[in-house]
């Protein structure tokens, strides 16, 4: 199994390698997440092993199940990129850098109170749904810029960017029609100058649209099962909307 989790990362970064040569960029520039919904202990470590350092958690309770296991890896950073409901707020910001969720006043509203306490700050992107799908979380595309001004007057949030999940079983060129949207809203917010707002960060690409995305200027892409192998458990878990509302 080891050898397995680290010949499917050689061939990741080979094939991001080979999408930011053609796209002209360069490989530095694009981050490699490994998303760790149900992933095991062991697996995560075997990546560890292989040089990772960089994990993102859907659900706040595997985040605080996998942390303690993991702290006495120094290098290890976390993000955190499912859907974030208002009471799990103070659970996430004990133990990552990064929330890539963010999609309502709301929520703003509850990690600005939970880090005033904590007299903490926050990097966060602003999560868009481009492809206008239901079963998503995302602010709509109009609504991004009135969503990013309301965020910007929490000084506990540090807003670095964008977040969006291309159209889930689209083809290349629709699921590429969804990242070039947001790199448009990205040009849209940096050109209205908001305080306290960076558009240095496009979070897009899965396991299996990565390429596109970076191709159209993603700065991280998610992937999982293309390293650790099929969940257990299908996508509608992660991103059907209805299942995890918390107002």
């Amino acid at each position: 199994m080891s050898n397995l989790v680290e010949e499917n990362l050689k061939s990741i970064r080979q094939q991001m390698e080979l999408a930011c040569h053609t796209s002209g960029r360069k490989t530095e520039d694009v981050k490699l997440l490994l998303a760790t919904k149900t992933v095991t202990l062991e697996k995560l470590q075997m990546a560890m092993r292989a040089g990772e350092v960089l994990f993102g958690e859907n659900k706040a309770q595997e985040l605080r199940d996998k942390f303690p296991l993991m702290e006495q890896y120094n290098q290890v950073e976390w993000h955190f990129i499912g859907h974030l409901q208002t009471n799990k707020v103070k659970d996430v910001v004990k133990y990552v850098t990064l929330i890539h969720s963010v999609d309502r006043l709301k929520l703003g509203q509850a990690l600005h109170k939970q880090l005033v306490k904590e007299n903490k700050t926050m990097d966060i992107l602003v999560q868009i749904n481009t492809s206008y799908e239901e079963s998503k979380f995302g602010a709509p595309p109009e609504s991004a810029l009135e969503l990013v001004e309301q965020l910007s007057q929490f000084e506990t949030l540090n807003i670095k960017g964008l977040m969006t999940i291309g159209k889930l079983n689209a083809t290349n060129e629709e699921t590429r029609h969804c990242f070039q949207l947001l790199k448009t809203i990205q040009t849209q917010i940096l050109e209205r100058g908001f305080p306290r707002v960076e558009m240095d960060v496009l979070s897009m690409g899965m396991s299996g649209d990565f390429r596109v995305a970076i191709e159209e200027g993603a700065t991280i892409i998610r992937v999982g099962t293309k390293v650790f192998g099929e969940r257990y458990l299908p996508d509608s878990y992660y991103w059907n909307e209805n299942a995890h509302q918390d107002e």
